[in-house]
C-alpha cells in the first residue's frame, strides 16, 4: 500500500486556452463529465484498494472544505508545482514517517480509475527505484483516445508520452541539491539541456537510443536509480491541456457514467 500526494494547484490565467472554462478557479475544479475534475481523481484514488492516505496540495480553504467528502489532508498552495510536491512529501512524511514510497498524482487526469491506480502501485513495487516515472506508447494512446493530441519522444524502439501518476521514494524531499537542479531547469531550456546533457539529448533527436538506454543514461545525469514504467492504461497519460482535451474527456467519462 502506498500514500498518495494530489498536485491539484494552478490556475489558468487569461492567455491560457483553459481559462474560457475556468475563469481564475483553479485548473483542478473544472467540471468533465459534471464533476470537478480533482472528483474524478480522488474517487478513483480513495477507492483502489492499493491506496492509504491521501494527501492533497494546492487549494484554498474554501476550495478545500466543498471537497470535503473526501477522506484526505488538505494542505495550501506554495506557488509552484516543485514547491507543492515537496510540501507535500514533507506533510506525508509528518503524519506517515514509516512511508518510504508515495504515489505523485496531478489533479488533472480525471480518467483514470481505481484498477488503473492498483496497477501502477503494484508496477512500482514490482521494480523499486528513487524515482518511477509513468510514460504511454504513442499506439496505446491514440487506440484508448483516438485524435488526442500529445507531444511523444521518439526513442528507437518506441514513441512515448509522460504520464500523470508516478512514484517517488519520500526522503527525496530533503535532496536540496537535486531539487535546486530541478527548479532552475523547470523554466530554463538551456540548464535543461545541461541537466540532461549534450550527448542524451543528442541521441533523443536522432532516434539512437532506446528506451532501456534513455532510462540508464538520465539515472547516471541524476544521481538516481529511475525507472520509467510503461503504462498499458492510456489514462494515466490523458491529462487536460487545452480544450480538445476537454471534448475528449467529456465523451469518454460521460459514456463511463451512462455505462455504469
Amino acid at each position: 500500500m502506498m500514500d498518495a500526494v494530489v498536485i491539484s494547484g494552478g490556475r489558468p490565467g487569461p492567455e491560457d486556452p483553459l481559462y474560457p472554462f475556468t475563469l481564475g478557479k483553479p485548473k483542478a475544479l473544472l467540471e468533465v463529465g459534471g464533476r470537478p475534475m480533482l472528483d474524478w481523481v480522488l474517487e478513483a484514488l480513495s477507492e483502489a484498494e492499493s491506496v492509504g492516505r491521501i494527501f492533497v496540495i494546492g487549494l484554498t480553504e474554501e476550495e478545500a472544505r466543498a471537497q470535503s467528502k473526501w477522506a484526505a489532508t488538505w494542505l495550501p498552495d506554495q506557488g509552484s508545482m516543485i514547491a507543492n510536491i515537496r510540501e507535500g512529501l514533507a506533510a506525508l512524511r509528518r503524519e506517515h514517517p514509516g512511508s518510504e514510497r508515495a504515489l505523485l498524482v496531478s489533479a488533472d487526469i480525471p480518467a483514470i480509475t481505481p484498477d488503473v491506480v492498483d496497477w501502477r502501485v503494484e508496477a512500482a513495487q514490482a521494480a523499486p527505484a528513487d524515482i518511477d516515472y509513468s510514460i504511454v506508447s504513442r499506439a496505446t494512446m491514440e487506440a484508448r483516445f483516438p485524435g488526442v493530441q500529445r507531444s511523444y519522444v521518439r526513442l528507437r524502439d518506441v514513441e512515448v508520452c509522460g504520464g500523470d501518476i508516478n512514484v517517488i521514494r519520500t526522503d527525496l524531499v530533503e535532496n536540496q541539491a537535486l531539487w535546486e537542479r530541478l527548479i532552475a531547469a523547470r523554466k530554463s531550456a538551456r540548464r535543461q539541456a545541461a541537466l540532461l546533457g549534450l550527448d542524451l539529448l543528442l541521441l533523443l533527436l536522432t532516434r539512437r537510443m532506446s528506451l532501456a538506454e534513455a532510462e540508464r543514461r538520465a539515472s547516471a545525469r541524476l544521481g538516481l536509480h529511475g525507472h520509467a514504467t510503461l503504462s498499458p492504461y492510456a489514462e494515466v497519460a490523458m491529462d487536460l491541456d487545452k480544450p480538445a482535451h476537454l471534448t475528449i474527456l467529456e465523451d469518454h467519462l460521460s459514456a463511463r457514467t451512462r455505462h455504469g
